[in-house]
């Protein structure tokens, strides 16, 4: 135990390569083209770019400057801001640890899927065969029944969390050496799909359809809960990653300009993956199968479409293999990022050892996961997913910027944001309007959508056992909720022992 000295990134670069590799994970390549098939193409791409600007950037500027401010965590930060506001970075650092239980085992699908993609070369135009393919796998029974794990499944898994540790296991040092690599590998592998789709005959339909707009699509407000949840998960903001990777930037670094950059990569791999995905399934005729659920899409729909390439099964399967080895380099950073971002907010509250408590961490959420790596664990998955994303991120966001705008100066935050700028300065209008009213309105609006389609439109549940959706639903979310005051029941016994809390104070 101890003060220790803080990491800090080995270069400007370094640090936009890493929160670009955060932000730009499954949902880039998954989530976003579903979501443009679901609502018009070009209707969302447009809706989408409104809520990046409207939200989107100003968070990622709050979080990132307000942790290079105090060089911590997000629960220490937030108690920077106000000590009344600390269970805030609490929460988000808690739901990052449930998200990260989960996300390692879709990583350690991915692998799996990898590994596997040689035999779609004996599935060629056999579309029942490959979309069952990710099913035999991994036994899933769809349901919270059966909870034997499948060997494969296990190996994979023990590979994925190894693969986790071993890229954050020296904290900013490692992690600054491995996005090097895992950041543009992906690209290089989207734009080699990408030119076989866009030469495919047919391809033509599938990127009208995800480039032109269609009018109609605005009538449906579903549009505009989908394009700003997008936003919000797609940049890693509200789940302690930013406030983590802000904490080991100097004081030299722009903010300001940094996050631009941040933000529009992360778009520009969606529409790179929207470009792979709409060319790919219009060039084989399944553009109507194209699915809003990343899981359905990648592992059960686009086999069916890699199948259907061409007449050789080699080569459809090399075209497999890259396809999930592009998956695998964008798992892989938003996976070790959640880590971080929790490790970063324990070790700065306890004064733990930042590379023993990254171990710790990795055991205990390896230890939990194993629950998804069971034949039922794609439906517990899907209840903690839900919970997760569609509840907890959203009133986490909600609370951030009610802390932020309402219990603190955002004048004072934009002043952080604004620091060691040379051309571009986020303007106050900008900034201020975005934390203060919309970001918060629009988050709320979401949450309460969110509320209306689960009990009114749902029956209160997502059609699994309502004893399972309790316990991984709402039973995690107020374990979630009520972390920071569990924490500090903790410090407040830990203080009668002799233990000394750091002093954090905003000073200008």
């Amino acid at each position: 135990m101890g003060d220790h000295k803080r990491d800090t990134w080995a270069s400007r670069g370094t640090f936009i390569l890493a929160a670009v590799g955060s932000a730009v994970g499954l949902g880039n390549a998954w989530r976003f083209p579903g979501l443009a098939a679901k609502h018009g193409g070009g209707t969302f791409l447009f809706v989408y770019l409104i809520a990046l600007f409207a939200i989107g950037i100003p968070l990622l500027m709050m979080e990132v400057s307000i942790a290079r401010k105090f060089h911590k965590g997000a629960g220490e930060s937030m108690r920077g801001i106000n000590r009344k506001t600390e269970f805030i970075g609490w929460a988000a650092t808690s739901n990052a640890f449930v998200i990260v239980t989960y996300y390692a085992v879709v990583f350690a699908w991915v692998l799996l899927m990898l590994a596997y993609s040689y035999k779609f070369a004996g599935m060629t135009g056999d579309t029942e065969a490959a979309s069952n393919l990710f099913a035999e796998v991994t036994q899933t029974s769809w349901d919270v029944t059966g909870y034997s794990i499948p060997i494969p499944v296990l190996v994979a898994f023990v590979v994925a969390w190894i693969a986790i540790y071993m890229c954050i296991r020296n904290g900013a040092s490692s992690v600054g050496k491995v996005v090097k690599y895992t950041v543009f590998l992906p690209v290089l592998l989207l734009l080699v799909m990408a030119v076989k789709g866009c030469t495919m005959p047919g391809s033509g339909e599938g990127l009208k359809m995800l480039f032109i707009p269609q009018l109609e699509a605005f009538k449906d407000p579903s549009l505009w809960v989908d394009a700003i949840g997008q936003v919000f998960y797609s940049l890693s903001i509200m789940m302690a990653i930013m406030f983590a990777y802000g904490s080991y930037l100097d004081e030299k670094a722009n903010v300001a300009t940094d996050c631009i950059i941040i933000a529009l990569s992360d778009v520009a791999v969606s529409i790179l993956s929207g470009i792979v995905m709409f060319s790919t399934m219009g060039g084989v005729g399944m553009l109507d199968s194209i699915s809003s659920s990343g899981i359905a899409t990648a592992f059960i729909i686009y086999p069916q479409a890699i199948v259907s390439l061409t007449s050789n099964g080699v080569f459809n399967a090399i075209f497999g293999a890259v396809f999930y080895l592009m998956l695998v380099t964008l798992a892989i950073d938003s996976a070790f990022s959640i880590v971080e971002g929790v490790s970063a907010s324990v070790a700065d509250k306890f004064k733990f050892n930042p590379r023993k408590t990254t171990k710790g961490i990795c055991a205990v959420a390896m230890v939990i996961s194993v629950l998804y790596t069971t034949r039922a664990g794609l439906a517990w998955l899907d209840i903690v997913d839900n919970w997760t994303n569609q509840i907890n991120l959203i009133v986490i966001g909600v609370m951030e910027c009610i802390a932020i705008g309402y219990c603190f100066d955002t004048n004072k935050v934009l002043k952080q944001v604004n620091r060691n700028t040379e051309g571009f300065k986020m303007p106050a209008w900008w900034f201020n309007t975005s934390i203060k009213f919309v970001a918060p309105a629009l988050l709320a609006g979401l949450f309460i959508w969110n509320m209306i389609d689960l009990f009114v439109k749902k029956g209160g549940h997502y059609g699994y056992p309502l004893w399972a959706e309790i316990a991984a639903g709402w039973v995690v979310s107020g374990l979630v909720f009520i972390s920071g005051f569990i924490i500090r029941i903790i410090i407040n016994n830990k203080k009668k022992k002799g233990f000394v809390e750091n002093e954090i104070v905003w000073k200008d």
